[in-house]
């Protein structure tokens, strides 16, 4: 078992999640169970994924839910670049949204490489 909260990527990835609510909050009304559900949803399962995956009892297993979180964050990156692409985020939000999970991403996947399986 690892101790998540320790680990530099899920405590950014729990930021990132306080950040997509902020802009999320920004966004239009009708987009409430559109875009913004999808991209609430999508970072809460980032960081939520790596907490369950800490908990088990196998690298094996922590691997499978750091994968999950991964896809997390690429649909994430879907998701900013539509609402980019529909006006609701400009390009400085953008990039600052993505620069941040980025960053997320490449930390988990050296973390994932470096597990033993």
């Amino acid at each position: 078992m690892h101790r998540y909260k320790d680990l530099k990527f899920w405590q950014l990835s729990r930021a990132f999640c306080k950040e997509i609510y902020e802009v999320t909050n920004l966004f239009p009304e009708t987009e409430k169970f559109g875009l913004v559900s999808q991209l609430r949803r999508a970072s809460v399962s980032v960081a939520s994924n790596i907490a369950e995956g800490a908990s088990r009892s196998s690298n094996k297993d922590f691997n499978r839910f750091l994968v999950i979180s991964l896809g997390s964050c690429y649909e994430i990156e879907t998701q900013l670049l539509l609402s980019f692409d529909l006006g609701f985020i400009n390009e400085n939000v953008l990039e600052r949204l993505n620069n941040s999970l980025h960053q997320i991403i490449k930390m988990m996947s050296k973390f994932s490489s470096a597990l033993k399986i």
